[in-house]
Parts: structure tokens; sequence; C-alpha cells
């Protein structure tokens, strides 16, 4: 922090963002208070440049041209609202018979008659959270802290008493010291052990998860002593032989003039002069040429690209010389013939075509077998959507038939801590190229990196996207004299309101994921785990959770066990009020279980190619690609060797692989211990790339400064670094792209009612709708579905009789300007899909078919 504000001279923010220095400052009316407080705008200080700049210009350091940097998004009644869901009553009614057991949620004011609420009629209490609603007395099920779990033996009354009249009278049980354990390191490790029936607090384990018998507690300790002494000598082993690989690549592979253009490569600032620099490197070796030129290779079937590739060329050549020369019948038969090639090849990874070893063998480009293969699908594909020879309904069956096979793109950013921040040079690389997929999801730091791109626009990413931005991330910033005492208090390092009002400004205020998904047409999606064990991952996107804030997410997926306590997730109603989502449960961080949450994206989106940007620090040594990954291929041996050796890589696979296979020996027999009650082994056992995974360089002493705040000249670096990171990948990644816009293109403009007129050159409407849910239904299904909302909601209210099975013709659908569900009129967008206002209910009822 010293040397930030050396550099900047940029004072602390306004005290509305203060942690507090004593312990009123943690009260929540404390924080109402500072909320509501309106301060005079922080003075622009004089730029001072850092002595490497990475190639940014003076004012990318200037946090005054940030947009909206003084901004504050968030409302002091929001914050109100989040305050108030934190501290929701944790009360018990000790009347006996009168005892009402109750969620606390607004969620369930309106279900008398369910199973989950057991009350006194005559008795009711306010609900600080719901706005004056009235609420029956209840407990609200959730831990205190991650120090104080829910799972906590309770003593009853009489059992009080009796120990209290034992301790009296001096008459105290002697065996009574071991059957209360301090829950002192014991607790705080997780190695309590089992107890009965599963009401063990700490990280003890139950007997339903140990199963009966001696042998698991005599066995325990030695068999964990064992294996975890087997495991630190597997780990010194593993780092001494990566550290003789880094030693063998940089005495070895790169000396003399290699040395000096990857100097220059990783010198460059946009992607322009990296395609030039690493066209050099290639020329250097001598080899890239040649095997380019060569059909042939291992990891896909050329036999197959050069036949597809001859007969789709073929095709479209002779449709369109028919089609020039007026012979309507030839012409569609050339069509017809390309048609099916198209429907039969064009998929994911056909026949090897995107396999990542086609892109490691060079610094840029791939086989031009594979490159032409893709400009003929591109330009045959351009052929289809403009050719007069087939009639929209074909050209419909044709593309969504495209789209299943072929699927979607996302970009997947990683938790890490201060580490996230790399994510900024990766999405500014692909950002700058045209080529950031759409679909984002974010995980811990990587979820605010995210919220920060599905909420602006391109043209405001670009001027975030600086060094400046560096301004705007105070989230470590107090001294350790404030924050060890709310640690020493309640288990966490930072206050989770604090976190809210910085968030907000990230995420502009509260909006929602699908607020988000309206202003800029990108899916934001949000890992987060739940804070009970049992209870499955939640995907936040504007399908799952249309209605939820996306800054509560974000701190959710943040809240790391020991850094920051759970938190509950707010959802925004129809008047704009904050209440608590999913009955006020309370969430955690999202890399606990899934860091990347692959499936699920496939399961909404059709997502089957990941771009993962991957900066967790306890993995990322790890991350070993012993024959070169995309874009960085082996140098010594003219590319066709192994890094450091054969023999070096050898070692490096067997180390990694014993060590994965002893860590899942000790979750399988239940032995690895719980800090803080937390099962902590999907920290490593989990799945954390992509098909393409970008790792950032990171400095050693980065993991010194885990927990702080980058200044602008760390930025800078970062930014610079998460650049040079994902520039081989771009190439890669276009190529995918291409043939993927093309499609989603075909789906959009061959929809009922769409105007190509609005349209571009380039196929983009005004505003562009990437990822809407129309391309999620096939037509059928939408009409389908839209067409039963309609006729139950007329049966409701009396003015239609009819069955659920009768639809409306597919062809025609709904006709502009009809009866919408809820009310609505239908608006056909310039898409061919619904407009967005329109449209509401209908895609939250869409989003519940796909799920």
């Amino acid at each position: 922090m010293a040397d930030k504000n050396k550099m900047t001279t940029t004072p602390i923010p306004d005290s509305s963002f203060s942690g507090g220095s004593s312990s009123e400052d943690n009260h929540p009316s404390s924080r109402l208070k500072l909320t509501s407080t309106t301060h005079p705008p922080t003075v622009r200080p004089d730029i001072v440049l850092p002595s490497k700049t990475y190639g940014f210009p003076p004012e990318a350091f200037d946090w005054a041209n940030l947009p909206d940097a003084e901004t504050n998004f968030l409302p002091a009644e929001h914050v109100e609202a989040f305050i108030q869901a934190l501290s929701a009553p944790d009360f018990v009614d000790e009347k006996g018979e009168g005892q009402s057991v109750r969620l606390n949620s607004p969620g369930l004011l309106s279900r008398s008659g369910s199973n989950l609420e057991f009350f006194d009629e005559n008795e009711s209490h306010e609900y600080g959270g719901g706005g004056g609603q009235e609420m029956g007395t209840g407990t609200f099920i959730t831990a205190r802290n991650d120090w104080a779990p829910v799972n906590e033996r309770v003593v009853s009354r009489e059992e009080t008493k009796k120990k209290k009249k034992r301790f009296l009278r001096g008459d105290r049980d002697k065996g009574e010291k071991k059957r209360r354990p301090k829950l002192g390191l014991k607790g705080l490790v997780g190695l309590t052990g089992s107890g009965e029936g599963g009401r063990r607090g700490g990280g003890g384990r139950s007997k339903d998860e140990t199963r009966e018998g001696h042998l698991y507690q005599l066995l325990k300790w030695p068999f964990l002593l064992i294996v975890g002494t087997w495991l630190l000598g597997l780990s010194v082993a593993y780092l001494a032989t990566r550290s003789y690989i880094y030693l063998y690549e940089q005495f070895v592979a790169w000396r003399g003039k290699r040395e000096k253009l990857r100097r220059a490569m990783r010198a460059t600032g946009n992607y322009k002069q990296w395609v030039a620099a690493a066209r050099k490197m290639d020329d250097y070796f001598g080899v890239a040429e040649q095997w380019k030129e060569q059909d042939e290779f291992a990891y896909y079937d050329a036999k197959t690209v050069k036949r597809v590739w001859e007969e789709m060329r073929r095709s479209r050549e002779k449709a369109e010389r028919a089609t020039d020369g007026g012979d309507e019948k030839r012409g569609r038969e050339a069509v017809e013939e390309l048609k099916q090639l198209m429907g039969a090849c064009v998929k994911n990874n056909f026949v090897g075509v995107e396999n990542p070893r086609l892109y490691s063998q060079t610094y840029y480009g791939t086989k031009n077998l594979v490159q032409n293969f893709v400009d003929e699908v591109e330009r045959s594909m351009k052929f289809l959507l403009n050719t007069e020879l087939m009639s929209k309904e074909e050209k419909r069956g044709l593309f969504k038939g495209i789209s299943a096979n072929y699927g979607r793109t996302a970009l997947c950013l990683s938790g890490g801590a201060t580490f996230a921040y790399h994510h900024f040079g990766v999405v500014k690389a692909l950002l700058e190229e045209d080529k950031l997929p759409d679909i984002i999801t974010g995980t811990s730091g990587g979820a605010l990196v995210a919220a920060l791109v599905a909420t602006r626009t391109n043209e405001e990413l670009k001027q975030l996207l600086v060094p400046a931005l560096a301004h705007k991330i105070t989230a470590c910033r107090e001294p350790i004299t404030v924050w060890f005492k709310r640690w020493w208090k309640t288990g966490a390092r930072f206050d989770s309101v604090d976190w809210a009002q910085q968030c907000s400004w990230w995420s502009r205020g509260s909006m929602t994921f699908k607020e988000a998904y309206e202003r800029t047409g990108r899916v934001l999606n949000v890992s987060c785990v739940p804070a009970d064990p049992h209870s499955p991952t939640i995907l936040c996107n504007y399908l799952t959770s249309p209605d939820c804030v996306i800054w509560s997410a974000v701190i959710a997926s943040a809240a790391v066990p020991g850094i920051l306590n759970p938190v509950v997730l707010m959802m925004k109603t129809r008047e704009g009020k904050l209440v608590p989502y999913s009955f006020g449960h309370k969430w955690k961080d999202g890399s606990l279980r899934t860091d990347i949450p692959i499936k699920a994206l496939n399961l909404h989106f059709n997502v089957n190619f990941t771009i993962v940007s991957q900066v967790n620090p306890h993995i990322n040594l790890f991350f070993f690609s012993s024959r070169g990954s995309v874009g960085q291929p082996v140098t010594h041996r003219r590319g066709r060797g192994w890094r450091g050796g054969y023999l070096g890589s050898a070692v490096e696979q067997y180390i990694k692989l014993d060590l994965t296979k002893w860590l899942r020996v000790l979750r399988q027999l239940e032995l690895l211990p719980r800090p803080l009650g937390q099962d902590w082994s999907m920290l490593w056992l989990q799945t954390f790339g992509g098909t393409v995974t970008i790792w950032p360089n990171a400095k050693v002493t980065d993991f010194f400064g885990i927990l702080s705040d980058p200044d602008e000249a760390k930025l800078a670096r970062m930014i610079h670094e998460g650049q040079q990171s994902a520039f081989p990948k771009i190439k890669f990644v276009a190529n995918r792209l291409r043939v993927e816009r093309l499609v989603e293109r075909g789906r959009r403009e061959n929809r009922p009612g769409f105007d190509a007129s609005v349209a571009n050159d380039e196929g983009k409407t005004v505003p562009e709708r990437r990822g809407s849910v129309d391309s999620l239904l096939s037509d059928d299904d939408l009409n389908r579905l839209l067409d039963r909302q309609k006729q139950r909601r007329r049966n409701d209210d009396g003015n239609l009789t009819a069955t659920e099975d009768e639809t409306t013709d597919v062809d025609g659908g709904l006709t502009d300007g009809e009866t919408m569900p809820g009310g609505g009129q239908r608006n056909m967008n310039i898409d061919g899909g619904d407009t967005e206002e329109d449209f509401k209910s209908g895609r939250r009822a869409a989003g519940k078919l796909l799920l």
C-alpha cells in the first residue's frame, strides 16, 4: 500500500467503504450511517508513471479517465437490505408447545400450506430484511461463522442444571473432561474424532461416514501419517523435478539468438506485433513451414479432411456457376450436396481438426490443410446464408442442426485471490481482436473480473482495462490492526458489507444477471457453493437465477472459509427492492468444488469448447505440457523433443499422477482432515483446465502478496502477462469463432419475422443478440411453450377453454402484437426473436424447460 500511495498519491476512498477501526464500526447501524453520508469527490492526483509502462500510454495511468470512476451505484436501501439479511434473527422460542419453526425468508410468506413452516398464528415477528413483512417466530438455520458450524451439539436445560448442581457440590464426573473436548487446535484443523449420529462439531466425522468397527480408529492415524509422509516426499521430489526442467530449458533450450527472439516476442504490446515476432521465431527454427505443408499428422484424420474439403469446394463452386448461369435445377442439386456435407461435417472437433496439438507445433498457425478446411467452411456457410435456392425453413433446419453439433464457446476465469487480476490481460487480448466469447463464467476472484466484463460494453471495457483500474481495487486496504480483530472475533478477515459496497461498482450497482444480459448481450455465469456440504453447487446465470443480484453472487463465490464468512444471495423484486434469495441460505467460494463449471455450461448453453484462464496459485505449478501447448511448442530438437528431455517429462508425469492417486485414496477412506469443517480435497482433485488453458506467468514475490491490492505498476505488469499468455491461443480461438458466429447468424436471420433490411453487411443487427434463449430452444419448443402459457392464463381468466396439447402453427408462431404470457404484447426484435421487455416471463419459463 505504501508503494501505491507513493506512486499515484491517491488518497484512501471515502469512509463509506471503511471496514471500521473499532468494534462499533462493524455494527449494522454504524454501516447504515456511513452509507447514507455524502462525501466530496476525491481530488485528482498528478500522474506519476512507473519506470516500466509495458507499452501503456501515460493517460492509461490516470484513473480520472475511467468511466464512472467516482460513481456510487449502490443505493443505501440495498445496503440495508443486505445487512438485515446477514443479521437475520437467530432465536428459539422456548415456550414448549408454542414453539414455532420456520425458515425466515419472504419467499415462504405465500406458502402457508408448506411443510416448511409450523407456527402459532397468535404470534408474529417482523423480519428485518423484508421491509416490514410479518413473520412467524422461528429459527433461522445458519452458522454464525465458519468457526461455529450449524451441527454443534445442543445441551438440554435439564442436563445443564444437573451439571451445575454437581459443580457446586464439587462432585464432578471423572470422565467429564474427556466427554467435553476443547474446540481449539483440533476443531480448527478438523482432526476431531467421530461422534454419535453425526452430531459432531468442527471437522469430525460421524459413524455414518466412518462406519462401525474399531479398525478405523486403530488404523486411522498410522495410515494418515504414512501416506502424509509419502505425499510430502512426493511434493519435494516434484519441486526438484520442475527445478531441473526449468534449469534445463534456461541453459540448454533458450540460448543465443532464440533467447533474443523470445524476449522480443514477450516485449510486444499488441497481437499484430506478437504475430510478427512469432513468425520470426518459426522462421528461425526452419521447420514450421515444412510441417504446415505436410498433411499427415498423428492427431487428426488428414485423408478425410482433404476429401471433405475438396467436395465442399467443388459443390460450392458448382452451385455458384449454376446460380450465375441461371440454371436453377443444377444449382439446387449442388446446393443439396453442399447442404448434406455441411450438416454431416461441420461439428465439434470433426475428425480431430480442433485437436490442440495441431496448434502446438508452431508459434503461429496450424496445418495448411486444416486452415483451408476452416476457410472453406466459412465460405460455404456464407454462400448458404445468402443463396435464394433454399427456403427459410430449410436454412433454419440446417443451422439448427449444425448449432446442436458444433456447440458454443465459453471463457472461464478461475479464482486465485490477487492472481485473478491477470484475467484483465486475457480479456483485453481477446477483446482487441474481437474474439471475446459471449458466454463468460467466473469463480471467486475471476467472478469479479467476469462481472466487470459482462456489465460493460466493448467501448467501456477498452477504457477500463488499463493500469489506472488499480484505483478501484481496494479490497485489502485495511491494516492488520483492523482486520485481525475482526478475524479473531468472527473468523473472517474481510467484512461482507464492505465488500458488497466495493463490488457493486464492478457490477454497476444491483444489476441482475438478466439485466446484464439485456445490456451487453453477454451471458454471465458465477459458480457458488452452498454453506452446507450436501446441497449441489449452483451456477448463477440469466436462466437459472435471472433476478439474482450479481454483486451478491460475486461475494458468495469469493467467500473462502477463514477469509470471508458465507453470505446470503440477494434478488431484486419487481419494485426494485432486494430480498434474500433461495430462502436466505448462505453460500461460499465456488472454487471449493467447481472452479471451472464445464458440465453445467454444457447443460445450460451447449458449451463444448472452453477457454480457461487459470491462475489458482495452489495448482499453477502442476500445469505442465511435456510436448508443448497451443502456440508454445517445445523449443529444443526443433519442436520434436520433450520438455526437460524424455526422462524429465516422464518423472514429472509419474510424480503428479501418484500425488493425485494418494489424495483420492485418503478422500475415499475418509482420512483427510477437515479444517473449519470443510472438505478441501476438491481443491486438487477437480478439473482445472479446458480445451484451451491459459496460465499467465507470475513472479515468486506475487505469492507473498496474495491478499494485497496491486498498484498501477503491478497491475500494468499483470495485464501485460495476461496478454502475453493469451496471444498464442488467439489463432486457435479465431478459427473456432469464425464458424460459430456464422452458425449463430444463420439461426438468427432465418427466424420468422427477421427483417434483413436492418442487418449490416456482416449480418450483425443492432443491438446484436448472441446467446439468447431463442438460440437455446428450437422453434417448435419455443412456440409450444409460449402458447401453453397463453392458454393457461386464458383458462385461469375464463376467457378460453383449451387443452395443453393444442399449439399454434410452427411457421406462423405468434403474430406481431399478439398477447404474450404475462399480458404483454409480442413485438418482434430485429434479430427475429422477441424483445427483452416482452419476453421476461417467457424466458424464465424457457429456462425451467431447459433444466
